[in-house]
């Protein structure tokens, strides 16, 4: 999406894809990438989520991107750290605290190093279908040979809501990490009562993909 949209969703605190607590999902799955504490980890549009906090327990090195600067000051702000931040370019900044690093700027220049493991929880479905592709090319060259990623999507059928988050199904996921072995731990269908599938749409999946490379 424009950098705009982001922008002013977080300027307005429409911020839905927030959650106040650790994913649940990443508590359960994150073991099945066989993490070591010494892994350096990657989390793409990171925005200000507590599995930065959670993956900051268990790991020496964690480092996230996310595009809107009010959302990386709120992160720190929010837990009364103070980081240390360089200012890299005009439009990128560096915010270092202990384990934590995060780039507020853009995805596809900020400098990360290639890491071992990566958690997608919110990233790969924030993203129109025609840039999809694109992210997967760099996030692929952000990580080691032998690493490993725990990839969230949704499936559903689009036509029936307009994204974001949008839709990822299988045959697309699969398409996308081609050449990489693509697990999935987990199909989560939404039942009757399931808000999304109160508002109308017909069908409603999570899923849960381990991705090696």
């Amino acid at each position: 999406m424009e950098h705009e949209f982001w922008e002013s969703k977080w300027a307005s605190n429409v911020i839905g894809f927030h959650l106040p607590d650790t994913n649940p999902i990443l508590t359960q799955y994150w073991s099945a990438l066989k993490p070591q504490r010494n892994d350096t980890v990657f989390v793409p549009l990171c925005g200000k989520s507590m599995d930065l906090d959670w993956l900051a327990e268990k790991h020496n090195s964690v480092t996230g991107v996310e595009l809107s600067k009010i959302a990386v000051r709120a992160f720190f702000a929010e837990r009364l750290y103070t980081p240390t931040v360089t200012a890299l370019t005009s439009t990128l900044e560096l915010y270092e605290f202990d384990e934590l690093t995060i780039y507020s700027g853009d995805y596809f220049t900020a400098p990360i190093e290639a890491t071992d493991l990566i958690y997608d929880r919110a990233a790969l479905v924030a993203l129109p279908k025609e840039v999809r592709e694109e992210y997967v090319q760099v996030l692929r060259s952000r990580l080691k040979e032998g690493g490993r990623i725990l990839l969230v999507t949704l499936d559903y059928d689009q036509p029936e809501m307009a994204g974001p988050p949008f839709s990822v199904p299988e045959e697309e996921v699969r398409s996308l990490f081609s050449g990489m072995t693509v697990t999935r731990l987990q199909r989560d269908e939404a039942d009757a009562e399931h808000p999304k599938i109160k508002k109308g749409l017909s069908r409603f999946a999570e899923e849960v993909w381990l991705i090696e490379n």
